[in-house]
């Protein structure tokens, strides 16, 4: 299933878009279940018939055009948790240009980065990522698969960390990089407002058969930056759960980004930072396109 977060007559709705025919309004298909994505999200196992028998053609409300679609969880249950440096040809390109915030010989890490990114930050699918927020004009991009937790978890083994999965989005780690040189934990470059574009949907994991194979592609007004497949993390998904719940519990509704494949504005010599008027196109298939203008 695809399910969304959308404004329709300035009101907040949890949805399911059928992909190329529109969207159901979950409380206005049936009203015992939620209208906000992260109570369906932490009650699933409950709802979850519920919901799929609403999941028809039949039951269309608006057409996708009818509809501001926000992010699929507009109000993250609290930070969204970030993986740095988590392929290798990004983590080359990062040690070689001016921006490198770990001094380590390596360029590859022996243990996952982990950081956090401000639940401010978060703005949905066509809504403007705004450069005012960064002072030092460097803001940077980063197409990245997102991870959606849909079990409250610790110590979880690799074997069944995917248990826990509810699904997966794609997110927009934008990032002021002198901010996040300057200040050298990273927080605060990570963490401008409108620095995280979320969208357009959460697809449940069944919808995706093999993860591994999932290709990312970033654009910059119809230009390729960016190119990674889901197989070339250095710690894949499993990994990276499972590091983090050996030390901190995570909650229905917890967001992870999984990091992001080489071809940033930091890669290119000299740095190719966005600016006014710029248009990102971050797609994997098949959750789909996350697009965002720069202003």
């Amino acid at each position: 299933m695809r399910f969304v977060t959308f404004k329709k007559n300035n009101m907040v709705r949890a949805g399911l878009e059928i992909l190329n025919r529109g969207i159901i309004d979950i409380n206005k298909a049936n009203k015992n279940l939620p209208n906000d994505l992260n109570k369906i999200i932490k009650n699933y196992a409950e709802v979850e018939d519920q919901i799929q028998n609403i999941n028809n053609a039949q039951n269309i409300h608006y057409s996708i055009n009818e509809v501001n679609l926000l992010s699929p969880i507009p109000v993250p249950v609290r930070d969204i948790i970030c993986v740095g440096k988590n392929y290798a040809e990004h983590a080359k390109e990062v040690q070689k240009s001016s921006f490198s915030t770990l001094q380590e010989k390596k360029h590859v890490p022996d243990e996952p980065i982990i950081f956090n990114k401000a639940t401010t930050s978060v703005i949905g699918p066509n809504d403007k990522i705004e450069l005012i927020n960064d002072r030092t004009n460097t803001t940077d991009y980063e197409g990245e698969l997102g991870v959606i937790i849909g079990k409250r978890s610790k110590n979880i083994k690799y074997s069944n960390a995917t248990d826990i999965i509810f699904g997966y989005t794609i997110i927009n780690d934008v990032t002021a990089r002198k901010l996040q040189n300057n200040h050298k934990q990273w927080f605060i470059g990570k963490s401008p407002d409108t620095y995280c574009p979320i969208g357009p949907c959460i697809i449940t994991k069944d919808e995706i058969k093999d993860i591994k194979n999932i290709k990312i592609q970033t654009t910059i007004n119809g230009e390729i930056r960016q190119t990674g497949i889901v197989k070339d993390m250095i710690f894949n998904i499993s990994t990276i759960i499972e590091t983090l719940t050996k030390s901190m519990t995570l909650l229905e509704g917890d967001i992870i980004a999984t990091g992001t494949p080489s071809g940033v504005g930091i890669g290119f010599d000299p740095p190719k930072f966005l600016k006014s008027g710029d248009k990102i196109k971050i797609s994997i298939d098949p959750i789909g396109i996350l697009e965002n203008d720069v202003i």
